[in-house]
């Protein structure tokens, strides 16, 4: 398979997918033309559901399709370009960085929707800029009254990643202690994956671009607890001028136990989120009814993550038994070995 070059994409600055995606395509020296949300051609096709951000590729020869979901997206790009992957060649290595980037795109972007439409300074900064980035000189008014239609319907969307008054301190104390390890982690290497990053590494700063430097309240919390971690999101965003080598992987029999302090959170809180939407969805529930770190968690199922369930699962089953003891026992004792037993 060979894309054409430049890609193609629309998003925001706003959207940590967005951002996501922009870091990986500069690390990789993949060569691609930004289109802000709101200013793509007309001649582009509509992708089948609306998120940000959307590619539009084509192959030699080819046509314009329109593609989204930044996991596989990477994975796509890994086929397509050589050189500077942010997949691990080691399997086992390469599991942990599909785990925690699963937990970056679908754990802690609800501490990123929470805190950006739940407290008031929070609402109306976003109110105040957002809407601006798709129109920069439209006339005042009309920015006024579309931050405060905009505010209202993600308020009212606030029930999509469960943020509510029962699971704010569930989601807000996750966030501090995902802070604590992330600062440990960047104590003892300055990736995730090691001297290099992986697609967690670029699925976290996604979010964090949002959660350390937009947001006021989760900002003020960063600052406060893990300074650090604030300036990794400022050297993550360009990682043109790295020079990766493949001795700079995590190894798997020195997997530091900071990195292990991260998993056993993904276990304390994502898993049983997991687990719980999961058997939501089996059973058909209207809603999900759970306790999270010893609270009470409520929230409508989500049909993606049980899509998440069911790829990491056939991930883990896909490992040589070798691998997969390998990972088992970093995992073990974490929570997140719950996800994978009968």
């Amino acid at each position: 398979m060979t894309l054409e070059t430049p890609l193609l994409l629309s998003g925001a600055p706003g959207s940590p997918y967005t951002r996501k995606m922009l870091a990986v395509l500069r690390y990789r020296h993949i060569p691609y033309r930004f289109l802000l949300s709101g200013h793509v051609p007309k001649e582009l096709p509509a992708p089948k559901v609306a998120l940000l951000p959307t590619f539009y590729l084509k192959e030699k020869g080819g046509t314009y399709q329109a593609a989204v979901d930044s996991t596989p997206l990477i994975r796509r790009f890994e086929a397509a370009f050589s050189g500077r992957a942010v997949v691990p060649s080691d399997p086992v290595i390469e599991f942990l960085d599909y785990l925690l980037e699963d937990y970056a795109d679908e754990w802690l972007t609800k501490a990123m929707f929470h805190y950006r439409w739940y407290y008031r300074p929070d609402i109306d900064r976003a109110a105040a800029i957002l809407p601006r980035w798709r129109g920069i000189s439209a006339p005042e008014d009309d920015m006024q009254k579309m931050g405060k239609v905009f505010a209202d319907r993600q308020i009212s969307r606030l029930y999509v990643v469960g943020s509510n008054d029962t699971t704010a301190p569930v989601i807000e104390a996750s966030y501090l202690r995902y802070l604590e390890a992330m600062k440990k982690i960047l104590e003892t290497q300055p990736f995730l994956m090691g001297q290099r990053p992986g697609g967690s590494d670029f699925g976290a700063y996604g979010q964090l671009t949002q959660l350390t430097h937009f947001d006021p309240t989760p900002m003020d919390e960063t600052l406060k607890h893990a300074p650090r971690v604030f300036a990794w999101v400022d050297l993550m965003e360009d990682l043109s001028g790295l020079t990766p080598t493949e001795t700079d992987w995590m190894k798997r029999d020195a997997v530091p136990d900071a990195i292990r302090a991260l998993l056993a959170e993904v276990g304390r809180v994502y898993v049983p989120a997991l687990l719980a939407n999961a058997k939501a969805l089996m059973e058909g529930a209207e809603q999900v009814k759970t306790e999270i770190d010893g609270k009470p968690w409520v929230q409508q199922p989500f049909p993606y993550q049980g899509k998440c369930l069911q790829w990491l699962r056939e991930k883990h089953a896909a490992l040589s038994e070798a691998d997969r003891k390998a990972v088992n026992n970093i995992i073990a004792d974490t929570g997140c070995e719950k996800l994978f037993e009968n």
